[in-house]
């Protein structure tokens, strides 16, 4: 008996966690395609990949100086 209640409590979950994901609201992938593109246009100058940064120092990024010692 405890074993149905534990199964029956996983199956409601279940039902609550597709009733969730049923409940979002979806659009077309040539629409996100072009939300993604237009985004991307508008933010390129915010982008380091692209436009680089504006000095070492500034750059998270950059290998670290090491100190040798001969």
């Amino acid at each position: 008996l405890e074993f149905k209640m534990s199964t029956l409590q996983q199956q409601r979950l279940i039902v609550e966690q597709l009733r969730r994901e049923a409940a979002i609201r979806r659009i077309n992938v040539s629409q996100a395609v072009e939300d993604i593109k237009k985004y991307i246009g508008e933010h390129e100058q915010e982008d380091y990949l692209l436009v680089g940064f504006s000095s070492q120092k500034a750059n998270p990024f950059r290998e670290k100086s090491s100190c040798t010692v001969i």
